[in-house]
């Protein structure tokens, strides 16, 4: 494997390929967008505000790389079943198949002990990060077996690999997020879908601000500059790797 961390990909290493990406309105699902864009990659925004996805929309036409993205809106915390089988639907008819599927979209939670954490935020917490990427993967399968070389790509986290105090249920959704991961890329060991998880690690979002109010931003890498391990997996350069949980820094 080379280092992923400091890949450097072809100038249309992505062309021609199909990537719905979640959470796409901000943060590192937004630099992704951008990114796969200019790699030639037609792009999928999820989300669940149309104007942060319309914004992230219009950047990405600003690249005049002459693919148009597509918009995909489904609250995570609220769909039901018929919602996500109206978005396979709707990518089926559109598309017709999916090379790649990154679920970059998780909520963070609180940061309490598990004496007091709260239940219902608890399971509010488990069922955006772990439950909808579950639902949001079963329907979408279709769609990847479609692909001659499709790549699906969990957000994991360094919590959800050592448990640490008061990181509740994020950590715990983590966890179940690696274990996600590695039973779908054990179903898949003889087939041609790759999958694997990402660790960003420290870098400059919302959700790290919520979580370390009082951290010096400055000293965090932007999304933009910790993506390689995303481009990797999403590319043909990653064809064998399945299975991995790997780290953007």
């Amino acid at each position: 494997m080379p280092d992923h961390r400091n890949y450097s990909p072809a100038p249309d290493l992505l062309r021609d390929r199909i990537v719905l990406i979640t959470g796409a309105s901000d943060g590192i699902g937004r630099a992704l967008a951008l990114r796969a864009a200019r790699l030639g990659a037609q792009i999928i925004l999820h989300g669940r505000n149309v104007q942060k996805l319309e914004k992230v929309y219009d950047e990405i036409e600003a690249l005049d790389r002459g693919v148009r993205p597509s918009i995909a809106v489904v609250d995570l915390a609220s769909a039901d079943s018929d919602a996500y089988r109206d978005l396979a639907e709707m990518l089926l008819k559109e598309f017709g198949r999916l090379d790649g599927l990154v679920h970059n979209a998780s909520i963070l939670g609180d940061r309490f002990s598990i004496e007091q954490y709260d239940a219902s935020t608890w399971q509010r917490v488990m069922h955006v990060n772990v439950t909808a990427a579950f639902a949001l993967t079963q329907v979408c399968l279709p769609l990847l077996h479609q692909s001659d070389d499709p790549s699906i790509i969990f957000t994991s986290s360094g919590v959800g690999r050592t448990g640490r105090a008061f990181w509740g249920a994020y950590a715990v959704s983590k966890f179940a997020t690696e274990g996600l991961s590695q039973v779908l890329a054990d179903e898949h060991r003889h087939g041609k879908l790759r999958v694997n998880c990402v660790n960003p690690g420290a870098t400059r979002t919302n959700m790290r601000l919520a979580a370390y109010p009082g951290e010096n931003r400055d000293k965090l890498k932007r999304p933009e500059e910790i993506l390689a391990p995303y481009i990797y997996l999403l590319g043909p350069d990653s064809k064998n790797v399945t299975g991995e949980s790997l780290d953007c820094q």
